[in-house]
């Protein structure tokens, strides 16, 4: 087989086990149990023939028309399985990247809490919270209602035009990621955190607000008053989030105390995915708040409930009308709907 760094590669993904189907004559990686992956033996020889594992029904099918040596899963679901030739001419890089692409469909089947486990300690694979939490960071383009749990969050305040190259924002920036990869990096050290697991720091967030405007006023950003932030992982206790401001303060040689740990729970919320500028996000906020509206929900700003965005691309790096933003707008349920319709049920 030309594929010797397999068997390896895959033991060290999280949870993961192997066992030899004696009946089948496979060599199968199993995440508790279920299988995402095996390596088929020759009945006579004994040597490998296939490595099977699991995609996406349409990426499987763009795979089988690129590359002979990817086949319809070998005694298996030829919808959900596919089959890679062991002496084939499937690159190292792409056989990984399928590799990962099965783990984490079969991964997905646990609930969150499991996932979380598996990923406790070291491991080759961090835990990213956009991919296992899509329904918060990769949202439809179309308007949408959902509740948001309470989460932890690395915060900093302040105040003024984001885009203000000597203003509040810039040292902001410096002070959330200073603190999220002195977390992140922690096992390194000496620090040994209860419960870490190695993952992807999670996109930048903002909570927005303006003096007298429901919602924000774009043209007018110099009256911002904002929390900049950066999701923590559960494992981030009050006591861990002090340390870090500690150590951040005494190797960076800075001062971070304005960072807190903020619990922010945002309840009921109309999200949607934008694509384009920051400033172009008032004709998508305005089809939201239509959409709420036709819910029977209405706008809930207040000193608690801001206007929310999610940044997923780095306008450095990428072109405006590229940009993925997540929008959220706080709502609740129309009171004056409401009532009008117990009215109508105690009639009836």
């Amino acid at each position: 087989m030309r594929y010797p760094w397999i068997d390896q590669y895959l033991l060290a993904m999280p949870a993961v086990t192997k066992d030899l189907q004696a009946e089948w004559n496979w060599i199968r990686y199993q995440i508790d149990g279920k299988m995402f992956a095996a390596i088929c033996l020759d009945d006579a020889t004994g040597k490998p023939v296939y490595i099977t594992l699991k995609l996406d029904p349409e990426e499987g099918e763009f795979f089988r028309q690129q590359y002979e040596d990817v086949i319809p899963g070998y005694y298996m679901n030829k919808v959900h399985w596919n089959s890679i030739k062991a002496d084939g001419a499937v690159q190292d890089d792409l056989l990984r990247e399928m590799l990962e692409k099965s783990y984490r469909l079969v991964l997905s089947g646990f609930s969150k809490r499991n996932k979380r486990n598996f990923w406790k300690g070291k491991s080759t694979m961090a835990f990213d919270y956009k991919k296992e939490y899509k329904e918060f960071y990769f949202p439809p383009k179309k308007p949408h209602l959902i509740t948001v749990p309470a989460m932890n969050f690395v915060a900093v305040r302040g105040k003024g035009n984001p885009n203000d190259p000597n203003g509040e924002y810039k040292t902001a920036m410096e002070l959330l990621y200073g603190i999220a990869f002195t977390i992140k990096m922690s096992y390194k050290g000496s620090h040994q955190i209860d419960g870490y697991f190695e993952y992807v720091v999670p996109p930048l967030e903002g909570l927005w607000q303006q003096p007298g405007v429901e919602g924000v006023d774009f043209a007018h950003k110099e009256t911002y008053t904002w929390t900049s932030m950066i999701r923590l992982p559960e494992f981030v206790t009050r006591e861990t989030f002090d340390w870090a401001v500690q150590e951040a303060t005494a190797k960076k040689k800075k001062d971070f105390s304005k960072a807190e740990f903020l619990t922010y729970e945002e309840g009921l919320c109309v999200q949607c995915m934008h694509i384009g500028p920051y400033d172009a996000e008032p004709e998508t906020l305005a089809q939201m708040d239509a959409f709420a509206a036709k819910q029977g929900c209405e706008l809930d700003f207040s000193d608690t409930r801001f206007h929310h965005e999610i940044y997923l691309g780095d306008p450095r790096r990428t072109a405006p009308e590229k940009l993925k933003t997540v929008l959220r707008h706080p709502v609740r349920k129309n009171s004056q709907k409401m009532s009008l319709f117990l009215v109508r049920c105690a009639i009836l």
